[in-house]
């Protein structure tokens, strides 16, 4: 993936569903929720851990497809054994973009995912990548 996609990616969405979402502030999942809301993106949490909470002012679901609205984005902060679920997910409700996190690396979500038409970002943070590319708000 060449920088100019990212960028298309991160100007493009708006709405993100952030699966495996911690309501701990010291976990990654949980600052890069805070760091995309402060860009302007709406962060939907999944988790079924914390389903039917709030988290930094969102209402987390089990499962993506418990979220009433269109996502955009499914970022995943989940094993990679656990991506290619999380990437037929992604498929059944009509998610533009699959992100997984550094360290997520399934190469069978991501052939997965590009066949079903989805942009797929892989092994990348998009916190990270907001601040490497300068496009931070």
């Amino acid at each position: 993936m060449v920088d100019s996609e990212i960028v298309s990616i991160l100007q493009t969405v708006k709405t993100i569903a952030l699966v495996g979402a911690s309501d701990n502030p010291e976990r990654p999942s949980h600052e890069v929720m805070a760091f995309l809301q402060g860009q302007g993106y709406r962060v939907i949490p999944v988790s079924p851990k914390l389903a039917g909470q709030a988290l930094l002012g969102e209402k987390v679901y089990a499962e993506l497809k418990d979220i009433p609205e269109p996502v955009d984005m499914v970022d995943v902060f989940r094993n990679a054994d656990a991506a290619y679920g999380v990437a037929q997910e992604a498929i059944a409700i009509g998610a533009k973009v699959l992100w997984m996190q550094i360290g997520v690396v399934n190469t069978e979500a991501e052939a997965l995912a590009l066949k079903a038409g989805l942009t797929v970002v892989m092994d990348l943070c998009p916190k990270k990548e907001i601040k490497r590319l300068g496009i931070q708000k």
